[in-house]
């Protein structure tokens, strides 16, 4: 089952105005089968092949003396100085839709972009499926089975146990992408690290504590999770604290960008842990959350997400900055509704005033209603919020 993604349409769309369309993301959320689906009518090659790699670092110019026309290039981080030869080859022929790349490494990719492709190629993300690719599929699972299996599109497409899919996810990414981004002699650190950022997805990130329980320096902390970054497994949500006058948390919220790689790394292997693990609410609100993300993304927009805390300990799970509108949206993996679930809502509303657009209320209840002062929303349809 081939599952169509939703930024297909943004895509094709670019390909008609740039000379160069970049995917990146991380490793198989699905670029090679989006771009490859895409663009039948351009040749492929994939530099995670050993000798096409080779040859592409040694002899460039024979790769394009081989493929004079279009080209799909994969995984282009592994030979970062195609990309100057790219530049030649389009301020040439000044024709659109010409190189489609692919990168699974953010910091390597985006600075030899900005060095030779700087205004020639069209950026675009991709994380795994989104709810609304899924269920356009024609895929229905309840919460619980979402939570456990994750978005990754192998496990739909190939039926594919998720526990078994996501062990050999960590363990590729240790020895083949960790050891070539740091000097580390022992991946089991790095795994522990990976552990402890898991339990902490949903949370206000504190470096400090992550450090000291992990045994290594603040200074470890940031770089790795740089590199969790860099490989697209985490995102951090900034605060937002522009012209509130509070005493406001700023540190970020860390997300994991799969839920399903979270509740493995978390040692959950079954429907019944997942309903009774204490973190069962950070890993919605994770799923939530980054869907909101994937839907932006798919638009070809940034995500305009931020989050609510102060010293009082009033928060907001995510504010969707909507041009100058602040838009409250709280998260709970309740299926029904309690009153004080509108609590902090009605306390941002207050604090931004005429800023504050329509709140959100996104739970596991069925029921889609809309109130005077918020919108109930289920969380297969939180995308509608996000959606312009």
């Amino acid at each position: 089952m081939l599952i169509k993604r939703a930024i297909s349409e943004h895509f094709l769309q670019l390909l008609k105005q740039y000379p160069v369309v970049t995917v990146m993301g991380p490793r198989q959320a699905g670029k090679t089968t989006l771009v490859r689906t895409l663009c039948q009518d351009h040749p492929y090659i994939n530099l995670e092949n050993p000798e096409i790699r080779e040859l592409a670092a040694r002899d460039p110019k024979a790769i394009f003396d081989k493929y004079p026309g279009n080209l799909i290039i994969d995984e282009i981080q592994h030979v970062p100085s195609l990309l100057s030869y790219i530049q030649t080859i389009v301020d040439e022929k000044k024709l659109e839709g010409q190189f489609v790349i692919t990168g699974s490494h953010q910091a390597e990719l985006h600075e030899a972009l900005a060095q030779s492709l700087a205004g020639r190629t069209a950026l675009l993300q991709l994380l795994p499926l989104s709810f609304q690719e899924l269920q356009a599929a024609g895929v229905h699972q309840t919460v619980d089975q979402w939570l456990l299996s994750g978005f990754y599109p192998r496990i739909y497409e190939k039926n594919i146990n998720p526990t078994e899919m996501y062990r050999n996810y960590v363990k590729t990414y240790l020895e083949r992408d960790v050891r070539k981004m740091i000097n580390l002699k022992d991946l089991l650190v790095f795994q522990r690290f990976m552990k402890l950022c898991a339990a902490r997805t949903g949370c206000v990130l504190n470096m400090h504590n992550l450090a000291n329980e992990v045994g290594v320096s603040h200074h470890t902390i940031k770089h790795w999770l740089s590199i969790l970054q860099a490989s697209y497994l985490i995102e951090l949500i900034p605060a937002y604290f522009e012209n509130i006058n509070k005493q406001i948390i700023k540190s970020p919220k860390l997300y994991f960008t799969d839920v399903g790689l979270v509740t493995y790394l978390l040692d959950i292997e079954n429907i019944s842990q997942v309903s009774r693990d204490p973190l069962r609410g950070n890993l919605f609100e994770t799923m939530v959350v980054i869907d909101l993300i994937k839907t932006r993304l798919n638009q070809g927009r940034d995500p305009h997400l931020y989050f609510y805390r102060d010293s009082q300990k009033n928060e907001v799970d995510v504010i969707y900055k909507h041009g100058n509108l602040l838009i409250p949206i709280e998260i709970k993996s309740a299926q029904t509704i309690h009153k004080e679930f509108y609590k902090n809502l009605d306390y941002f509303k207050k604090l931004v005033g005429d800023r504050s657009g329509n709140a959100y209320l996104i739970y596991a209840g069925t029921e889609e209603i809309k109130l005077q002062n918020c919108e109930l929303v289920n969380y297969s349809h939180a995308d509608k919020i996000v959606t312009e």
